[in-house]
């Protein structure tokens, strides 16, 4: 039975991805953040299944080597999934949000990989980073997020060539929109954002703005299960891919990045922002 750990499995892609492989006779180990969230995945895979929640906070030392421990020796995947979305004008978004940000998204990912690539040696097993079309293409009033998963896309792309003698493989994962809970964690943020009096003639609209990017996104957003098939084709195909896009928009903005000026493609993206 191969072994894998994902983490961010409370909610979203890194639950749906958590399930589907425990459906599948992968033994897993599931980082979670509360024993709430530990139970309510559990009684999801159903009774007899591999599934074993770990408390896991990616920016803890401390609980990192707790689920280095408690996966072992061996190790044949990894599923960095957890993160979160920060988001507004970055000259507004203070600076503890922006380095919270790549806390989670980027030294998270990092440390947990770091902690477990002896097991993922021994096994000659995969890392799956969970990026985003963000990691390739950014737009206003997401540059915390997008910054973050560029960092992902660089980390990838270096353990890709630097882990190739261990015959460990690396796959970036980059969906588009997917309908799970950080919308709605994005939109808090969002209003948490002050605009100042004298920047209102510059940031008045923002809330609207990026409102409407969350609404748009949210409803055009692939179910996280999707994504979940995604990320178990990069854990077992015989030759796993550098890259995955997932979703039509994910496809379609890297093309249209692809083929437009970006003068062109900047305005097209303020007309649909209408800023």
């Amino acid at each position: 039975m191969p072994t894998v750990l994902v983490t961010g499995a409370s909610t979203g892609i890194g639950r749906a991805s958590a399930l589907r492989l425990a459906a599948r006779s992968w033994r897993v180990f599931a980082g979670v953040r509360s024993e709430g969230a530990a139970a309510e995945l559990v009684a999801a895979a159903g009774e007899g299944s591999a599934l074993t929640p770990l408390i896991l906070d990616v920016t803890s030392p401390e609980q990192i080597e707790r689920a280095r421990l408690a996966v072992g020796d061996r190790l044949d995947g990894l599923v960095n999934n957890a993160g979160i979305g920060v988001g507004g004008p970055l000259e507004l978004v203070s600076g503890e949000d922006l380095r919270r940000q790549f806390d989670v998204n980027v030294f998270g990912q990092v440390a947990v990989t770091r902690a477990l690539l002896g097991a993922l040696r021994a096994s000659r097993g995969r890392i799956v980073l969970v990026s985003s079309v963000g990691g390739r293409v950014s737009v206003p009033f997401n540059g915390p997020y997008a910054a973050s998963k560029h960092a992902i896309e660089a980390i990838g792309d270096a353990l890709r060539g630097e882990l190739h003698s261990s015959g460990i493989a690396v796959s970036l994962i980059e969906p588009g929109s997917v309908r799970t809970p950080i919308w709605e964690k994005a939109r808090a943020t969002a209003r948490g954002i002050e605009v100042p009096p004298q920047l209102r003639d510059q940031y008045g609209h923002v809330r609207e703005a990026f409102g409407k990017v969350l609404d748009d996104s949210e409803r055009r957003g692939v179910p996280p299960e999707k994504v979940a098939a995604t990320i178990e084709r990069a854990l077992t195909a015989a030759r796993p891919r550098a890259r995955y896009l997932v979703g039509a928009d994910a496809r379609g903005m890297v093309a249209a990045r692809a083929l437009l000026p970006t003068r062109l493609f900047d305005r097209v993206l303020r007309r649909a922002l209408g800023v």
